[in-house]
């Protein structure tokens, strides 16, 4: 998806320039004390990951800070718009100043900007972003399609994405650290009871269920929880290799995967899609562009 599809009209100029010669060349460049600069106090990440902000560190003390902050004045001081992540590296790294680009933006667009960052990085989880996307709909009155427009997504998966908050908050939670997919919670929701909602939550994170394993359990309602476990539908016990590989695809795509590791090397992936819009949004995710076929 391209920046300007996922921005709308007008948003993108606020992002300011993507390197620090190009701000320099158009004479917007300032260097602000670090001190100086607050949070974006609508940033919908609730978390920051350690090990990527560790990475980014150590590529600023190697390469320079390439790319400057965003901010807009608020009072004596700033607000971040783009570049949380920045910021909080070179305060790590003992920097007193700080490249930065100064914008105008009222409230809602700053919530707009958040969230698009960290879409178009996708570092935000599912929760997080249902929330965001929550946000601008009870704080600034912005319908659910007008939502979709401004952040590039398609309504379906707004919507799908909002449903996700009538989980109960343990539910909740396994899908904010990334132990169930968004898949298992959709699936979840074809329940009433919150309590078994949780109780199967908490099997499929144990035992390692698929998408599809947890849409058949909910479909059996309350006998599903007396029922005994079944192992893992691919052959031998999975690999601790095998299994990070598909905890990092799970994060990155958002959907159920199945790693099967063969001998010499080979394997199959395996992804699973739950609509046409879903099957539409992994192409786009895998080949960088709508699929046109």
């Amino acid at each position: 998806m391209s920046e300007a599809r996922r921005l709308g009209r007008g948003l993108e100029a606020l992002l300011g320039p993507v390197s620090k010669e190009q701000a320099e060349k158009e004479g917007s460049l300032r260097e602000l004390p670090v001190t100086s600069i607050r949070p974006n106090p609508f940033q919908p990440r609730t978390r920051v990951d350690e090990e990527p902000l560790k990475e980014l560190v150590a590529s600023i003390e190697a390469s320079g800070l390439l790319q400057p902050v965003v901010v807009r004045p608020s009072g004596s001081s700033f607000e971040l718009i783009a570049g949380e992540r920045r910021w909080r590296a070179v305060q790590r790294l003992g920097w007193t100043k700080i490249p930065a680009v100064i914008r105008d933006a009222d409230d809602r667009t700053l919530l707009t900007l958040a969230l698009i960052e960290n879409l178009q990085r996708d570092n935000l989880s599912p929760i997080d972003e249902a929330l965001g996307y929550q946000r601008l709909q009870a704080e600034f009155g912005v319908a659910q399609a007008e939502v979709a427009r401004l952040v590039g997504r398609d309504r379906s998966t707004v919507a799908n994405l909002l449903r996700l908050l009538a989980l109960p908050d343990e539910v909740r939670d396994l899908v904010d650290h990334g132990a169930l997919s968004a898949g298992h919670a959709r699936a979840l929701l074809g329940l009433t009871d919150s309590r078994l909602m949780v109780k199967l939550g908490r099997q499929a994170v144990a035992d390692g269920w698929s998408v599809r394993e947890m849409e058949a359990r909910v479909r059996q309602g309350p006998a599903a929880a007396r029922r005994p476990t079944r192992s893992r539908e691919t052959p031998g016990p999975v690999s601790a290799e095998a299994q990070r590989v598909e905890d990092a695809l799970r994060k990155r795509l958002g959907t159920d995967v199945r790693v099967t590791q063969r001998r010499k090397g080979r394997g199959v992936v395996q992804l699973s899609y739950y609509s046409n819009d879903d099957l539409a949004r992994l192409l786009e995710l895998i080949l960088g562009a709508p699929f046109e076929g």
